[in-house]
C-alpha cells in the first residue's frame, strides 16, 4: 500500500511516498480503515520535526497523520462498535497507538474512533476530529463557557479557531477573535461579534473583563492575554504554556491542552455537524503524491480552516 512516511526527523525534505508498505494489523480494540480523506495539523509537522523526541519518540519509519475518515475494512478482536463497510473517522496519529492517517489503510484505536457525520462527505469529516475535538475540550470541558459570557479565541481563522468560533455562538457567548486582515470577513461570517486585526491592533490594549481566553497561536500571545481576563477569569492554550504562577497571582486559572480526539468528543462533534451547527471549512485538498507540496501549504500560507488528503 502507499503511505506517506519519515525515517527521521526534520523538515518538509525528509518526507517520502512509499508504494510498498506493509498493510496493518486489526489487532485486539482496533479497527482497520480504508482512508477516504486524511487532514493535515500543525501537530503533524511538529512529529515530524522532533518536537516531541524526548517525552514520546516514535520508531521509524512512521506513517505521518492522524486525522481520517474512511470505511472499516476489519475489526479487531474485542470489538463490538463496529463492522466492516460502517463508515467512520478519528484519529490514528502514531502517538495515540494508530499507525497513522496518511495511508490507504490505517489501524486506529476503537476508542480514537466513531461513527462519521452522515451530512458532510468524507473531505470534510477528514478535517474534523482533531479540531473539533479541541474546540469541546477547551470550551465544553475546560471553559464551561456560558451564555452571555466573553471569550477572546486567537488565530479564529485557523483550523481549530474557526471551529470555536461556531462552537461558542451556539454556547451563548459573545465571541472576539484575532486574524489577520485578510481574514477578517471569513471569521465573521462564523459568527464573530469583534474581530481585532492583530497586525495593526494590539489585543491586549484594547480588551478587558473577559471571562475567557482560548489561545491557539502560542508564542507571546499566551501570557499576553493574561492582561484581558478579569478575576476568576480561565486561560486555555494549545500552543502555548502559560505562566501558572502569574496566573495565579492574577487569580486567573492557565491550562495548557493537549486535545483528546476520543469517542466521547467524537458522537458530541458528530451530533453539531449533524444538525447543521457547526461546518467545516476546508481550504484545499491534494492527493498523497503532493505530500510535500501540502505540507509547504500548510506550514507557509497558514490557510483558512483545513488542508485535506484525498486517498479515494
Amino acid at each position: 500500500m502507499k503511505a506517506v512516511q519519515i525515517k527521521e526527523y526534520g523538515g518538509i525534505d525528509v518526507l517520502e511516498l512509499s508504494s510498498d508498505i506493509q498493510k496493518p494489523v486489526s489487532a485486539k480494540g482496533y479497527v482497520l480503515v480504508e482512508v477516504y480523506a486524511a487532514s493535515i495539523n500543525p501537530v503533524d509537522w511538529k512529529i515530524r520535526a522532533g518536537f516531541f523526541k524526548e517525552m514520546a519518540p516514535i520508531q521509524f519509519p512512521a506513517t505521518m497523520g492522524g486525522d481520517f475518515a474512511g470505511v472499516v475494512a476489519e475489526v479487531g478482536g474485542e470489538v463490538t462498535e463496529f463492522k466492516t463497510d460502517d463508515e467512520v473517522y478519528g484519529s490514528a496519529l502514531v502517538l495515540n497507538g494508530g499507525s497513522g492517517s496518511f495511508a490507504e489503510l490505517l489501524s486506529a484505536r476503537v476508542e480514537n474512533t466513531a461513527f462519521k457525520p452522515k451530512s458532510v462527505h468524507f473531505i470534510e469529516a477528514a478535517a474534523l476530529p482533531l479540531v473539533g475535538s479541541s474546540a469541546i475540550q477547551a470550551l465544553e470541558e475546560h471553559i464551561t463557557l456560558q451564555s452571555r459570557q466573553k471569550i477572546l479565541i486567537h488565530g479564529g481563522a485557523g483550523g481549530i479557531g474557526h471551529v470555536a468560533i461556531q462552537l461558542a455562538k451556539i454556547l451563548g457567548a459573545y465571541v472576539t477573535t484575532t486574524v489577520s486582515t485578510n481574514d477578517m470577513d471569513f471569521v465573521k461570517q462564523l459568527g464573530a461579534d469583534e474581530v481585532i486585526d492583530y497586525k495593526n491592533q494590539q489585543f491586549e490594549t484594547v480588551l478587558k473583563d473577559f471571562d475567557a481566553v482560548f489561545d491557539t497561536v502560542g508564542g507571546e500571545i499566551t501570557n499576553k492575554s493574561l492582561d484581558v481576563l478579569k478575576r476568576g477569569g480561565i486561560l486555555v492554550s494549545m500552543a502555548g504554556e502559560p505562566d501558572k504562577d502569574e496566573a495565579e497571582k492574577r487569580g486567573i486559572t492557565a491550562i495548557s491542552q493537549f486535545t483528546q480526539t476520543n469517542t466521547n468528543h467524537l458522537n458530541r462533534l458528530t451530533k453539531l455537524v449533524d444538525s447543521g451547527k457547526v461546518n467545516v471549512s476546508v481550504d484545499k485538498v491534494f492527493p498523497l503524491e503532493e505530500a510535500k507540496q501540502a505540507f509547504s501549504y500548510q506550514e507557509e500560507i497558514h490557510p483558512k480552516g483545513k488542508v485535506v488528503f484525498k486517498i479515494i
